[in-house]
């Protein structure tokens, strides 16, 4: 058959609205990728927290992390290539969010490419439902004052926080740094009434890990099939030929779509991808097309 080349989203798209992954859709991926389809997936998530809900499946091809802020390889454990947010950058947005009352967790990679997540004593509602859903997690390490080490480069600063706690910074930081940091603010999928508010290189996007992913995998940009449901899969939608979103994806994204399909509760991705394998869209026959 010809090969399909497919990236998809977790959160939302992938996963079940608990954050699980149904026995469907691992049987569905699993076997697609045993017939020979190139398939990874764009989140952001690190890869720790990924491969706790999605590890039972056999990925073989390279998975973008950190909402694009890195590619990694599965099979060996390796940072194939990232992009890295200025230290100094780093140091004056933490600056600007203490002068608002707030304080971040910092995603970082130590000098032999180990994930760690730095922070303050949690005391906010939202970092700490955060922290209490990753237990056991060997990230995370408490700082008295946050920086980033010498050591370690800067993948994601995260804001967790209601919508008008989040909002002033925001502003702020556009403000000071335009185009030179990418910014992503979108509601959490977990915890009630609480966004996430993200800062990171300006290369640190969807759009620039799924370029990056097709060229490591040797296919171009109109060929890539992507799944997504959020604001930060716009990217994701817009260096990709063909577009899918799923039935509960915000509006944004389901405009720019080439194809719905059914919701992350009812393995649209996977039901997609069944058809796909099985040749049974043609230009005269697509499940869910708009």
């Amino acid at each position: 058959m010809t090969t399909s080349y497919i990236l998809t989203d977790l959160d939302g798209t992938l996963l079940h609205s608990d954050a699980t992954l149904s026995p469907y859709t691992k049987q569905v991926i699993t076997e697609a990728i045993q017939s020979g389809a190139a398939i990874g997936y764009a989140t952001a998530r690190s890869y720790i927290s990924s491969n706790r809900v999605v590890g039972d499946i056999p990925w073989k091809h390279p998975l973008v992390l950190y909402n694009g802020a890195m590619l990694f390889d599965p099979l060996t454990g390796q940072v194939i290539e990232g992009a890295w947010l200025d230290r100094n950058v780093t140091h004056k947005i933490i600056s600007i969010g203490k002068s608002l009352g707030l304080t971040p967790l910092l995603f970082a990679l130590d000098s032999e490419n180990k994930e760690k997540v730095f922070h303050e004593r949690l005391s906010r509602s939202g970092d700490t439902a955060f922290y209490n859903s990753r237990p056991n997690d060997p990230r995370f390490v408490e700082l008295d004052q946050l920086i980033c080490p010498d050591a370690c480069r800067t993948l994601i600063i995260t804001y967790i926080g209601l919508l008008e706690e989040l909002q002033p910074l925001e502003a702020q930081i556009r403000r000071q740094f335009e185009e030179s940091v990418c910014i992503h603010l979108m509601k959490d999928s977990y915890i009630q009434d609480h966004f996430f508010l993200e800062f990171s290189h300006p290369d640190a996007n969807k759009y620039e890990g799924a370029r990056k992913w097709a060229a490591y995998v040797g296919c171009s940009p109109d060929q890539l099939i992507v799944f997504g449901d959020n604001l930060n899969d716009v990217g994701l939608f817009e260096a990709s030929g063909t577009r899918i979103a799923v039935s509960n994806a915000h509006p944004k994204l389901a405009s720019m779509a080439t194809h719905l399909t059914e919701s992350n509760n009812a393995d649209g991705v996977a039901q997609f991808i069944v058809n796909l394998i099985a040749n049974e869209l043609t230009p005269q026959n697509k499940p869910c097309d708009k």
